[in-house]
């Protein structure tokens, strides 16, 4: 068997590992081909900007590269890649327009005045389109776990994970979340 044939068969996790054990930069390369488009579709739906994307890209990347000895395998790596970009995609955005998320932002103390809990069918029956404006007008921290749970499909316990929170943390870190893009929605783009 080829060399590259054989790396290109190894695990995203064996892949991993081999590339901590040895400070492979070779081997990077490969993780880079395997998840680069997924990591720049993450970005570019913080920075709406295909040049600032790409940049945000590069940014995990180098990023990564450091901090991989890091994952510890307590989930599989691509959860925790994810993770790892929404943190840094969560991270630049708070740093660069947190003025602007503020002056946006709905206060929690108007969504503790809701007494209904919604309902997954309402928060599914949005519009893709007001949805996605919605998902602008909220935090990046409220956004990043939304689309950890909603787009990427992970479970509570692989949230749990990546996060490094609990349980019930998790459930209302979602629900807190949920209920002020319902509130965004609502009030402001009906």
């Amino acid at each position: 068997m080829e060399p590259l044939e054989k790396i290109n068969k190894q695990t995203d996790e064996e892949l991993v590992s081999n590339i901590v054990k040895n400070n492979d930069t070779l081997l990077f390369e490969v993780l880079y081909d395997r998840f680069a488009h997924l990591v720049y579709n993450k970005c570019y739906g913080f920075a709406k900007d295909e040049d600032e994307a790409k940049d945000l890209t590069q940014d995990v990347f180098l990023k990564l590269f450091v901090k991989l000895g890091s994952f510890k395998g307590k989930s599989k790596f691509s959860t925790w890649l994810y993770a790892f970009t929404y943190n840094h995609c969560v991270n630049y955005v708070t740093r660069n327009t947190a003025k602007k998320f503020e002056k946006q932002s709905v206060d929690y103390a108007d969504i503790e005045n809701i007494s209904e809990e919604p309902s997954d069918e309402s928060f599914n029956d949005m519009r893709i389109d007001k949805l996605k404006q919605a998902l602008e007008l909220v935090s990046p921290d409220e956004k990043m776990i939304l689309l950890l749970k909603y787009q990427d499909n992970l479970s509570i316990k692989e949230i749990e994970s990546v996060l490094d929170i609990g349980e019930s943390a998790v459930k209302m870190r979602i629900k807190r979340a949920k209920d002020k893009l319902l509130t965004v929605y609502d009030n402001n783009l009906m």
